[in-house]
């Protein structure tokens, strides 16, 4: 074992450090997406008692505050769903009845070509993600994708997981992980663009 992934394993095995260590961050980072002192409090407590749960599964490829964070984010995005559940706006209703719980559907007609074919992109994704009026409206959409859509999103784009990774986390085939992922930068696309680039 290196030095490195020894370190990393004795951040993982003392529990009683991380609120210590990682609690300010956490918190930061948590308040930033939902606005609210007491959610993003709630948040980092779930994470760190989901953390603590599957500390044994660990194996070291990130740093403890790396993984951390991964859990953190499947947090936010299910605080953000269940937020969108409950205020069952008028838009996300008729979205998610069209397409029987799946709004990429919406997106295409029945023979399977685009209803309004997507704009071509003149900024910076980059220097998107960098701003934290964007990463609000990224979780916003995230939140509205089905709840495996948006775990399979999650892991390849935000979180670098290979396919094969995340086949085995969600329990699916490679097809079945590609279709996901296809609807969910889709549905991604169309809602960034309504929320965000055609916005202002």
């Amino acid at each position: 074992m290196t030095k490195k992934r020894a370190e990393i394993n004795s951040q993982i095995e003392d529990p009683e450090s991380w609120v210590d260590q990682y609690g300010d961050f956490l918190y930061r980072f948590s308040l930033s997406r939902t606005k609210d002192p007491s959610i993003a409090e709630d948040l980092v407590q779930e994470t760190f008692l989901a953390a603590l749960k599957a500390r044994k599964n660990f194996q070291g490829r990130s740093s403890a505050r790396t993984w951390l964070i991964a859990i953190l984010k499947h947090k936010i995005v299910d605080h953000i769903r269940k937020q969108v559940r409950e205020q069952a706006s008028d838009k996300v209703e008729s979205i998610y009845n069209a397409a029987a719980n799946d709004p990429a559907d919406t997106i295409f007609n029945d023979e399977g070509d685009w209803r309004i074919r997507p704009s071509k992109w003149s900024i910076d994704p980059m220097k998107l993600y960098e701003q934290k009026e964007f990463m609000d409206v990224l979780y916003h959409c995230l939140g509205e994708l089905p709840k495996r859509q948006a775990e399979a999103f999650m892991m390849r784009e935000i979180d670098g997981f290979s396919t094969e990774e995340i086949c085995k986390v969600l329990n699916i085939s490679a097809t079945n992980s590609w279709v996901m992922l296809y609807r969910a930068r889709m549905w991604l696309r169309q809602c960034l663009e309504n929320n965000w680039l055609n916005t202002g």
